[in-house]
């Protein structure tokens, strides 16, 4: 069951990542390839963001570095924050 559960959180996760030839790049959770490449950090994310919301999925942008410096979620939560 863990290998087609993180195949399926996998395909609802997005991320901006760094380039390592500069920019940056907008990856669907287990790719290698980018789905698309940008010069500027926040056109790559909210391109993201826009196919994140669309995937109801999980959002993931980087740093430079690669840690994760901000995480979004766009529905599919099970148990959503009470507000």
């Amino acid at each position: 069951m863990g290998s087609i559960f993180n195949y399926l959180f996998m395909a609802k996760t997005r991320h901006v990542v760094p380039n390592k030839n500069g920019g940056w790049d907008s990856k669907k959770g287990g790719a290698e390839k980018a789905s698309k490449h940008f010069d500027i950090k926040k056109d790559a994310e909210k391109y993201s963001r826009e196919l994140s919301r669309k995937e109801k999925g999980e959002l993931f942008i980087h740093g430079r570095d690669g840690k994760i410096q901000r995480k979004d979620s766009h529905g599919g939560d099970k148990h959503p924050p009470k507000g």
